[in-house]
């Protein structure tokens, strides 16, 4: 079994490694530079704890899949496609294991989102957290909406939970969902379509 030192926290990033991109980090981990597997790491460890969580709700078995995620990286590292974007390639594993979670759950995971879009096409940013620049009467507001989106975000089916995250959350492209979760992509256009179309109908008499 490969020694692998789990990534509790990232650590403050080399001023010359975290100005190089995704790929480049890869090419000279491969060369034997083992820091930039550290800056991969600390990079993407916030990003995929709360892809996870989102997914499964529960923070501390999404820190243990992200640790499981970043071993199998670092196991699979060589294997990996450089022509190809990393972050959909670490995003990939990490959804499948995500997957797995819930599929060996007898309870419906809660996937949290702080805010409501009356328009899902107006741009692709993910949605946003809390601004604690807001009154204290709109923070109150935006809290009570977050957990009446927890309530109708665990209704949706799991499938439908999985795109809805990774393109309103993480905002990512719909090709990038379709290599993350190994469907085509109009299964994708169609499973994001009916997730937000059963979300809006669920969150509705919520909102009354």
């Amino acid at each position: 079994m490969a020694n692998v030192q789990p990534v509790r926290a990232p650590s403050p990033s080399s001023p010359k490694l975290a100005e190089l991109g995704d790929s480049e980090l890869v090419a000279r981990f491969l060369a034997g530079e083992k820091r930039a597997f550290g800056e991969l790491a600390s990079r993407y460890h916030v990003r995929l704890t709360n892809f996870i969580y989102r997914t499964i709700g529960d923070r501390d078995r999404a820190e243990d899949l992200v640790q499981e995620t970043f071993i199998r990286v670092y196991r699979h590292l060589h294997r990996f496609d450089q022509s190809k974007k990393f972050s959909t390639w670490v995003y990939t594993i990490a959804g499948n294991l995500a997957k797995n979670e819930l599929r060996n759950r007898s309870r419906n995971p809660l996937v949290l989102f702080q805010t409501i879009k009356n328009n899902w096409e107006a741009d692709h940013r993910p949605l946003e957290w809390e601004d604690n620049t807001y009154r204290p009467d709109d923070l109150f507001r935006k809290r009570h909406l977050k957990e009446t989106v927890d309530r109708a975000v665990s209704q949706l089916p799991d499938h439908h939970r999985v795109v809805f995250v990774l393109r309103e959350m993480e905002g990512k492209t719909y090709e990038e969902i379709s290599e993350i979760t190994g469907v085509n992509l109009g299964t994708v256009k169609s499973r994001l379509n009916r997730a937000r179309n059963n979300f809006a109908q669920i969150v509705a008499p919520m909102l009354d």
